[in-house]
């Protein structure tokens, strides 16, 4: 053990929430902006569709959660994977720099194709910023406090996703579907590229900290890891589906955003079609990414407490609970509860399995896995957007809504049988 006098740089840091409180205020309100970019999106896009551009098909519409989810994903991938190699702070500016056009090609759009074009940038603007919040944070707090950070990082980014939804509802309703609600959008992506590159510093060597502190013994991750700095190819596989704790954990973060896709590019078309107003539209979109933002300030720091396998398992089957009621009733009030437990079933999933991840993997190697695990994630939102729409083209939309349902229930099932908990209390020296 090093003397006092004869610390490294790295060991004169601490790791904690308290000690690192204004670094991760900072990154929580960068998120806030990052979930505002997507928030415009959620209740008037699918309209915007239909009304200025006159397309019908839903498999057209959802075009453009195809390619934010295909991209978004891609995106992850390589934010976790460069984080590791040339820092979190590049990336997060980078991912900045990319998101500032969105708003006015979509402002300026003679053709759906730039929308969808749109979207392609707004997929690496939040997979490269969004999954760079999150490994800050993870770096800043360290073990102790893993899932009270991610529940604060993702109840910012959703509680912003549903107050920019309930503003875009707002000014779609009382001015038009563009440009007003977009005008926001330049301002969330001019604050978030500002506080990102004047204010945040790079967290990396809080990574190293943490690997200096933990044990010898090795990871779950490459338990049967040929060498103790697995490859890139290695860490996929292993996160992938070689550990069966890390198989549940992505093929239910998958599921989840599988059907927040569908409720994302279907539900304002179903509101709409039972004769809703865009207000009260973008009130129903916006209590399921409200009741998700708030619930996971609780359900973030339970988990630390409880573990993260049942808090999985049951997120799982009450998203699946949520949806089924949504697809029975047919009034406004009865939607609003389905929308609230859909909401509740996210909270619970949505920071535990990020948690999880922190969990098994190696401080020197975490980022990238929390991008492979982001890009499986993410890759639902494009499996939902061509199963949605594909489905409610053929047989309807509640047909497709019903499907949804029962694949989050097997999800959740899927969960229980393999995923091991992973809130271990380490030993440090």
């Amino acid at each position: 053990m090093l003397s006092s006098n004869t610390r490294s740089p790295v060991q004169s840091l601490q790791l904690g929430l308290r000690a690192n409180w204004r670094q991760f205020s900072l990154l929580v309100i960068i998120n806030a902006f990052v979930g505002s970019m997507v928030g415009l999106e959620r209740s008037i896009l699918p309209l915007l569709a239909e009304q200025s551009f006159g397309i019908a098909s839903k498999t057209a519409i959802l075009s453009f959660l195809v390619s934010f989810g295909l991209v978004k994903a891609g995106a992850n991938l390589f934010a976790g994977r460069m984080t590791d190699r040339i820092g979190r702070k590049r990336i997060l500016v980078l991912g900045w720099l990319i998101g500032l056009p969105v708003p006015l090609l979509i402002i300026f759009a003679p053709s759906w194709e730039w929308v969808v074009f749109a979207n392609v940038l707004l997929g690496i603007n939040q997979g490269w910023c969004w999954s760079t919040t999150v490994i800050m944070k993870i770096d800043l707090v360290g073990p102790k406090q893993r899932g009270l950070a991610m529940g604060l990082n993702e109840a910012a980014g959703y509680l912003a996703v549903s107050a920019a939804a309930l503003a875009a509802g707002y000014l779609a309703t009382t001015y038009a579907l563009r440009p007003q609600p977009f005008i926001l959008g330049i301002v969330f992506a001019g604050a978030g590229l500002a506080l990102s590159w004047f204010g945040v510093r790079e967290s990396r060597d809080y990574a190293a900290l943490e690997a200096l502190q933990m044990q010898s013994a090795p990871s779950n991750l490459v338990e049967n890891a040929p060498s103790a700095h697995p490859s890139f190819v290695e860490i996929v596989a292993q996160t992938s589906w070689k550990n069966r704790t890390l198989f549940a954990v992505c093929q239910a973060g998958l599921v989840n955003n599988l059907n927040d896709g569908l409720s994302w590019g279907l539900f304002p078309l179903y509101f709409a079609a039972a004769g809703l107003s865009a207000e009260q539209i973008g009130l129903l979109v916006a209590a399921y990414p409200a009741v998700w933002g708030i619930g996971q300030l609780a359900t973030g720091a339970l988990s630390d407490r409880v573990g993260r396998k049942w808090l999985i398992v049951a997120g799982m089957l009450i998203q699946a609970l949520g949806l089924g009621l949504i697809v029975l009733v047919h009034t406004f009030w009865p939607w609003l509860a389905g929308a609230v437990l859909l909401g509740v079933g996210t909270a619970c999933v949505y920071p535990t399995l990020l948690a999880a991840i922190g969990d098994v993997v190696h401080p020197s190697y975490r980022a990238t896995a929390v991008g492979v695990y982001r890009l499986w994630r993410d890759s639902g939102y494009a499996v939902g957007g061509l199963l949605a729409g594909i489905l409610a083209d053929l047989l309807g939309i509640s047909f497709a809504i019903g499907v949804v349902s029962v694949l989050t229930f097997l999800s959740g099932l899927l969960a229980a049988a393999f995923l091991k908990e992973t809130l271990v209390r380490r030993k440090f020296v």
